[in-house]
């Protein structure tokens, strides 16, 4: 960039020519970056047939749990995160009115009055001499000719910089529903696991407490009874590590919702009493991709990039400022408004840069660096989403296989322990058989459940990385 002045000569005269039609602008024009992106998602034995796509549906079709939508509710309202993200966003919307108010003059209305006394002897005059005058009109400030568009691309990059703020507080947003969902998933979860061994230290307290009553009559032995009671141990164990987990979901999702549990919320129904959540499309990746909040946020702060490349180049050429005003001056207030006492000021300036000692070559620099980094950070970004559609459009599909055979096997599990418990108290089979015959389903059962919250989960993520349903897909900005 350090021949960069002497190559804009010709273009400068040709601005300069006209002035009076248009300005000039020096920042580059905008092309979006080509991503490389497969033509179409891996291919998955996903259910197309019964598969619905996300367009107009709204986090409300997805989620049909009342309860769950009065606690989404709730944290739209009051979540801390997504506060602070208004306030920014209200805060980056300020500043690109004040930004876009530089291209425009500054006009103000004023009342002036001085008065100065000199005594006798200061002067080569003896005698002492007051003065007195007053002034009233318009003042011009201090108003830059956007020639060359310096300001132009600053409002230009704190306009953009306001539009990303904008799509960071919808990816918040979107976020903070498909976070709750999960933590009301995990708290519903955890509840059924709970009970599930609850249940099972129910019975094994009841089994330990048979097998020492056997024992009294010489029909177990020690062995026995400490096998028994281990059993019933480890599972007071992780009895206690669920409802530990549990209070620290809720607690979580208490968190999320504003730190306060709402009164009188809808019944919560068990997470294995819910249909299970539909399958979800995902439409060609460009168009999926390019809807994302954090997408088109990352697309924002590189126009903003190019934009000050702009602001920065206009600083090699001269800067033409005006300063004027417009009113009435007198000697005595009364007159201030009479005839003759019309006064006017001009005070056009020209400034062009000689010598700064590289600074303006360097913002230019300052300027083209952060552009690069801006065009990387918005590929990772398309790539990162890239892989997390995919990522979950894999697990949603084989989530539910995994589930049927999950399914599966917790009933036969279950059915095994119905027969060895049938046979152990005919004497058939031992103490041994039954308690694997029991771990097996415990575990059978957890895990069960543990993949059904784990599918929902799924959904609601993948619900996100679509770019929602019925969120917005552009955003106008208004003037401030």
């Amino acid at each position: 960039m350090r021949n960069f002045k002497p190559s804009f000569k010709l273009f400068s005269l040709t601005c300069v020519a006209a002035l009076a039609l248009t300005a000039c602008n020096f920042a580059p024009k905008y092309e979006r970056p080509a991503t490389k992106l497969d033509a179409a998602w891996p291919e998955f034995n996903a259910d197309k047939a019964n598969a619905k796509s996300i367009a107009g549906m709204g986090w409300e079709t997805l989620y049909p749990d009342a309860r769950l939508q009065a606690l989404i509710r709730m944290a739209l309202d009051k979540n801390f995160d997504l506060r602070l993200a208004v306030a920014r966003l209200q805060e980056a919307r300020a500043l690109w009115g004040v930004q876009k108010a530089d291209q425009l003059p500054s006009v103000n209305a004023g009342l002036t009055r001085s008065g100065s006394l000199t005594p006798g002897g200061v002067t080569p005059s003896p005698v002492s001499y007051g003065l007195n005058s007053y002034s009233a009109g318009l003042n011009l400030l201090s108003y830059e000719v956007d020639v060359w568009g310096r300001v132009a691309n600053l409002s230009a990059a704190a306009k953009a910089s306001y539009v990303a703020t904008e799509e960071d507080r919808r990816t918040i947003r979107m976020g903070l529903i498909s976070d709750v969902a999960n933590a009301y998933l995990q708290v519903q979860e955890l509840d059924e696991r709970t009970q599930l061994a609850q249940q099972t230290v129910q019975t094994r307290s009841q089994s330990a407490a048979l097998i020492r009553a056997k024992r009294d009559l010489g029909a177990a032995s020690d062995l026995d009874v400490l096998t028994a009671e281990g059993s019933l141990s480890s599972a007071q164990s992780d009895a206690n590590a669920l409802d530990r987990q549990r209070q620290q979901a809720i607690n979580g999702l208490k968190l999320l919702i504003g730190g306060e549990w709402p009164a009188n919320l809808p019944e919560s129904h068990p997470l294995s009493a819910q249909a299970l959540p539909p399958q979800l499309l995902a439409d060609v990746p460009s168009q999926v991709l390019l809807s994302r909040p954090d997408v088109r946020g990352a697309e924002q702060r590189l126009m903003a990039a190019n934009a000050n490349i702009g602001a920065a180049r206009a600083a090699f050429f001269p800067r033409i400022q005006l300063t004027g005003a417009l009113g009435s001056a007198s000697p005595s207030l009364s007159n201030l408004f009479g005839s003759g006492t019309r006064s006017w000021s001009f005070v056009p300036n020209i400034s062009e840069p000689l010598f700064d000692g590289g600074r303006n070559s360097a913002n230019v620099d300052v300027a083209q660096a952060r552009k690069v980094a801006a065009v990387a950070s918005y590929e990772k970004t398309i790539q990162t989403a890239f892989r997390e559609v995919a990522d979950l459009l894999a697990a949603q599909t084989t989530l539910q296989d995994q589930l049927q055979a999950q399914n599966a096997n917790a009933k036969s599990q279950t059915e095994r322990l119905r027969l060895i418990q049938t046979r152990y108290n005919l004497g058939s089979a031992n103490q041994l058989e039954l308690l694997d015959a029991q771990r097996d389903s415990y575990n059978a059962q957890q895990n069960a459940v543990q993949v059904l919250r784990q599918l929902f989960s799924t959904t609601a993520l993948l619900y996100k990385a679509l770019g929602g349903g019925d969120e917005a897909r552009t955003i106008t900005a208004k003037n401030p």
